[in-house]
This record gives structure tokens, C-alpha cells and sequence, in this order.
């Protein structure tokens, strides 16, 4: 009976338990599952219209590389604890504090299930009209699509890992097919030579659409990571997962994109002979992307509503990101993705400046934690509005530039700051003891 229980646990607000816990290899294969998607494979396509060929392919590696490194250095903080995302937050920002940091995340990862959800709808009514002949509307798909999606989040982590362990090597060897396809008739030396097909960008703004991409990814990264053995476990599967699998996609859709001249990947897929596996990959790369977007939001959102089930948190939140697609949010990818950026990279460094610079004595679920830490939401704010002015207009202000990576900008301010002011107020409340003992 106490099995049975465990099985349904998912510890959305207490710590997973030790016995429990996975190694790094699952995890990995979670991470990998979620780096997968047609967004990352739409932002391929536009690095590689923008940029040539080399460029395009180390702005990817530059931006996945610290991705893993912000990934790992999350993870720990959550196998250390437990914990997942929201409630690490409380030790940070404070009880009222982390109701509306998690609410931001799980607002903004409804979001995200909206465009995923678009996407696959985009890109599926190609393919069902090409390979099957079968007409259907684009908002119905979305419908579909995010339905699905929504069923295997219902069940928690342990269905998205039972998910991942048979979609990713399905994925990878449906991926690596074409791939080997397309450079038969397009070698590499051909690519590096393909002028660009649309707006030019910058390494910096390429690297940070990068980072974008995944940012909120290694934002939540214990949500996973709470399930890891050992700390070691954790760091591992967050950094190989991040850098392999946000990486993948991304390198894929350039290389097809510059070897065929298009940015529709569908189309792509198509041509090179694979209808059915295109199929399988958009619906495979979305199920388990979305699935993990809805997992992290029902987390951030069982500590706003703490007295709701996670089943029915999940179910509700669920519906209306689906509505979101519906709607059409997938319309405006860039500008959200530009969005998500300011708001949640700063939050990752905050958390990261408390844990390992300020108080990590008080990130103990069995210790009291306090209502509001004004301190923490003032970085916040601060880091937030720096990562604006450092982002290009229209969707920011574009006013200077920083390390030119507007999503690592609100990060590493996010930490600055924390830093700064959780050493003034430390000092200053020590200063206040030893008046009061003298």
C-alpha cells in the first residue's frame, strides 16, 4: 500500500525521498527528451539564414555550453535539497516572495506550452496533408496536440522519464537519418560557402536566442534534479543534457536548412523522403517537451495554490495553455522568447547568489523560512531591467550592452546583486547584535 502511495507521490512540496532517487543516465535522457523540439529546430533555421555557416554552429556551442553550466550549477541546489524550483525559491525570495516568483514561472511556461503546441500544430498539418493526405485546421491540431501533451503530465515525473527513455533513441535515429541523407548530396565544405537567406544577426544576439531558448530550462533544472541519487548525479545529467541536447536540434536544423536552402523543416523532412518519421519526430519532440513545460508550471503553481491537488492544478493549467495555442501565441516566438528571458534568467542567479554566497543554512525544508525577503525581489527587479535595456529593440530597449548576451546579463546581475545586498544586510544585522550585546 505504501508502494502504491509512492508510486502516485510526485513531493511537489516536500523533499523526494533518498530511496527514490535516480542515477545520472535517466536524467540525462529527460534533459535530452526536453532539448528535442520544433523550437529549437525553428531557431536552427533562423541562425542559419542569418549567419554563415561556422559562426552560426559556435554561437550554438558557446550558448549550449553555458547553458550546461548554468544547468549544473541549479541541479545541485536541487538534489541538495530535494526540492523543486518554487520551493527552493521560498529560502530565497520568502514565502509571499515565491508565490510570485512561482507564479511567474508558471505563467510563463504555460506560455511556452502554447508555442510548443503551435508549433507542432504548424508543422503537423504539413506533414498529415503532404504524406496522408488528410486536411486539418491548424488551431484544431493545436488542440489535439496540446491535449496529449497534457496526458502524460498529469502523472509526474515518473511518466515523463518512462517518456523519454523509448522517445530519444527513437528521435535521434529518425534525426541522424536525415542528416546523413542530406550531407551525401551536401558536404560541409558546400554549407560553410551558402550565403545568407535572411535577417543578418549578431554572434551576441545568436548566442543569447540560444541561452533564451532553454534559459527558464536551467532556471528549473530541480525539478529534475531532485530525483538524482547524488549531487554528482545532478550536475552530470544537467550539463550533458543541456549542452548535447539543446545543441542537437539546433546544429540539425542549421545544417538541413543551409544544405536545402529552406528554413521549413517539415518541408525538409519531406523531401528527403521521410513523411512518416517526420511525423513520429514532431509529435515525439513536442509530447515530451510540452509534457516537462506542464510538469515545472503544476510545480511552481502547487506552491501558489497549496491547498489544490497537483492533479487538478495540472489539469486546469493545462486547458488554458492549450487555449493559449489555440489562440495562437506561437505567432509571436521571438518576442516571448525575448520576454521569458528578462524575467526568469535573473531569478536562477539570485537563487544561486543566496545558496552559495549568502545563507545556504536556511535552504533546510525542516527549518522556519521567512514571509518576504525584500532584498531578493529587489535584484530581481533590478536584473530584470538591466537585461531590458541590454536587449534590442522592439523587444527591449537596447540601451548598452553588457557581455552581449542579454539572457546571461540578467543572470549574472541576478547574482551581483544578491551578493551585494545579502553582505550589507548580513553586516549590518551583525552590526545590530553587537549593539544590542553592548
Amino acid at each position: 500500500m505504501e508502494e502504491a502511495n509512492n508510486k502516485k507521490n510526485d513531493y511537489e512540496r516536500e523533499p523526494v525521498p533518498l530511496a527514490l532517487r535516480k542515477g545520472w543516465v535517466p536524467l540525462s535522457l529527460v534533459w535530452i527528451a526536453i532539448g528535442i523540439d520544433i523550437s529549437s529546430m525553428l531557431l536552427g533555421a533562423q541562425l542559419g539564414s542569418g549567419m554563415n555557416f561556422w559562426d552560426a554552429i559556435w554561437a550554438v556551442m558557446l550558448g549550449s555550453l553555458l547553458l550546461g553550466i548554468m544547468g549544473a550549477v541549479c541541479a545541485y541546489m536541487g538534489a541538495a535539497t530535494g526540492l523543486s524550483t518554487a520551493m527552493i525559491t521560498r529560502y530565497a525570495f520568502g514565502e509571499y516572495g515565491a508565490r510570485l516568483i512561482s507564479a511567474i514561472i508558471g505563467i510563463s511556461l504555460l506560455g511556452w506550452f502554447g508555442v510548443q503546441a503551435g508549433f507542432f500544430a504548424q508543422n503537423a498539418q504539413t506533414a498529415l496533408s503532404s504524406v496522408l493526405g488528410i486536411e486539418m485546421d491548424q488551431a484544431v491540431l493545436s488542440v489535439i496536440g496540446g491535449l496529449l501533451m497534457m496526458s502524460t503530465a498529469i502523472y509526474g515525473y515518473r511518466a515523463l522519464e518512462k517518456l523519454s527513455s523509448w522517445a530519444v533513441p527513437l528521435m535521434v535515429i529518425l534525426i541522424v537519418t536525415s542528416i546523413v541523407l542530406t550531407i551525401q548530396n551536401h558536404p560541409f565544405s558546400q554549407m560553410a560557402q551558402t550565403g545568407l537567406s535572411g535577417e543578418p544577426l549578431s554572434f551576441g544576439m545568436a548566442v543569447s536566442l540560444v541561452i533564451g531558448i532553454f534559459v527558464v530550462g536551467t532556471i528549473i533544472t530541480p525539478d529534475v534534479a531532485r530525483w538524482a541519487r547524488t549531487r554528482k548525479d545532478a550536475m552530470l545529467a544537467s550539463f550533458v543534457g543541456f549542452f548535447v541536447g539543446n545543441s542537437f536540434m539546433i546544429v540539425v536544423a542549421i545544417i538541413l536548412s543551409k544544405a536545402m536552402g529552406t528554413s521549413d523543416l517539415t518541408t525538409i523532412f519531406l523531401a528527403l523522403g521521410l513523411g512518416i518519421p517526420a511525423i513520429l519526430v514532431i509529435t515525439l519532440a513536442q509530447w515530451t517537451t510540452n509534457t516537462s513545460n506542464l510538469y515545472s508550471s503544476s510545480l511552481g503553481f502547487s506552491v501558489v495554490f497549496s491547498k489544490t491537488p497537483k492533479v487538478w492544478i495540472t489539469l486546469i493549467a493545462g486547458l488554458f495553455a492549450t487555449a493559449l495555442a489555440y489562440m495562437g501565441i506561437y505567432d509571436r516566438f521571438i518576442t516571448f522568447l525575448s520576454f521569458i528571458t528578462m524575467l526568469i534568467a535573473p531569478v536562477g542567479g539570485i537563487c544561486i547568489a543566496e545558496y552559495y554566497f549568502v545563507n545556504r543554512a536556511a535552504f533546510a525544508f525542516d527549518k522556519a523560512h521567512r514571509m518576504l525577503i525584500a532584498r531578493s525581489l529587489v535584484s530581481w527587479l533590478l536584473a530584470s531591467f538591466i537585461a531590458y535595456c541590454t536587449t534590442a529593440a522592439p523587444d527591449g530597449l537596447g540601451l548598452f550592452h553588457l557581455t552581449t548576451v542579454p539572457a546571461l546579463d540578467g543572470f549574472l546581475c541576478g547574482v551581483l546583486f544578491q551578493v551585494a545586498f545579502g553582505v550589507a544586510s548580513r553586516r549590518k544585522q551583525q552590526a545590530e547584535e553587537a549593539a544590542t550585546k553592548g
